[in-house]
């Protein structure tokens, strides 16, 4: 960790000196280079904005979030939002119901749930809106940029059918198959369907599933790369616990063996874990990722007339 911490202060001080006086972030590849390493916290709310575009949509309308806020709204929302708030992070001190900030988490919530009428509110979504309440202390700041990711990083991930995320877990599958092929045959024999492995991972943006730390330095990327991001964090997952994969011999073990492999040791650091996602899974365009959006979109569009007629 003393590591970790010398490495923190040092980013500190090269962000310190590319922001300067109030300057604005740019889009550029030394800017990108940043944020791989790593955003410091005191920065991070005002970066995210920026390279996100989050602050372009605030800026078209700066005052959306305390319009909603001023209410009226639906007894359906305010209850289904309202449920979740104790399971966001129960063990974290931050959302105890002594410490208030379930509150803020509704406001974010419920303001999003009126705001977006075809998401409306999905489970998940509280991880997200409260994790972004940790790194920014801001509900406005959460509001934008969890507006951004559902509407403009991850579409349809969120929406009643689910199609985006339904479609990606078929795009990461057959990343797998063509990167670790022994493993996509292995859990094809065992009979373990990848949604089951990773819907969380991509509902959750692991949020809840990996450290909190490492989860930070992981939407660092998306906010800037995008959903790119999440394939490099699997793939990763997937092709450093490869042996331990190929030793199971059941169903149950092996959904045993997907759970531990967020929590070893390799995810612990987050340092180092980040700079692997970069190397371990090799090239990954995205291109390829839209072809493959299109191919397994273009197949669930034909399964779903099929079962219509």
């Amino acid at each position: 960790m003393s590591h970790y911490l010398k490495v923190l202060a040092s980013r500190a001080q090269k962000w310190s000196t590319l922001l300067g006086e109030g300057k604005s972030v740019k889009r550029t590849n030394t800017v990108k280079r940043y944020v791989r390493k790593g955003i410091p916290s005191d920065h991070r709310p005002s970066v995210w904005m920026a390279i996100s575009e989050a602050e372009k949509m605030k800026e078209s309308s700066p005052d959306l979030y305390q319009k909603i806020l001023d209410g009226p709204f639906e007894k359906e929302l305010v209850d289904l939002v309202k449920t979740d708030l104790p399971r966001t992070f129960p063990d974290n001190i931050y959302f105890s119901k002594e410490a208030n900030h379930q509150t803020h988490l509704f406001h974010v919530l419920i303001a999003y749930a009126h705001n977006n009428r075809v998401v409306g509110y999905c489970q998940g979504l509280n991880y997200i809106a409260g994790l972004l309440l940790l790194a920014t202390k801001s509900e406005e700041t959460s509001f934008w940029l969890l507006k951004v990711l559902v509407e403009k990083i991850l579409p349809d991930y969120y929406t009643k059918t689910m199609d985006g995320l339904i479609v990606d877990i078929e795009v990461l599958s057959e990343l797998v198959k063509s990167k670790v092929p022994d493993v996509h045959q292995h859990v094809i024999n065992l009979g373990l369907p990848w949604a089951v492995i990773t819907t969380k991972w991509f509902v959750c943006l692991f949020a809840e599933v990996l450290p909190i730390e490492t989860v930070l330095r992981i939407w660092d990327c998306l906010f800037y790369e995008g959903s790119k991001i999440l394939f490099r964090v699997c793939l990763t997952l997937i092709r450093n616990n490869r042996a331990s994969i190929l030793a199971c011999n059941d169903f149950t073990s092996l959904a045993e063996c997907f759970k531990a492999i967020v929590k070893n040791a390799s995810a612990l650091h987050c340092h180092e874990f980040m700079q692997s996602i970069f190397k371990v899974p090799g090239t990954l365009s995205n291109s390829t990722i839209l072809k493959l959006r299109a191919r397994f979109a273009k197949q669930r569009r034909e399964q779903q007339q099929k079962e219509h007629r």
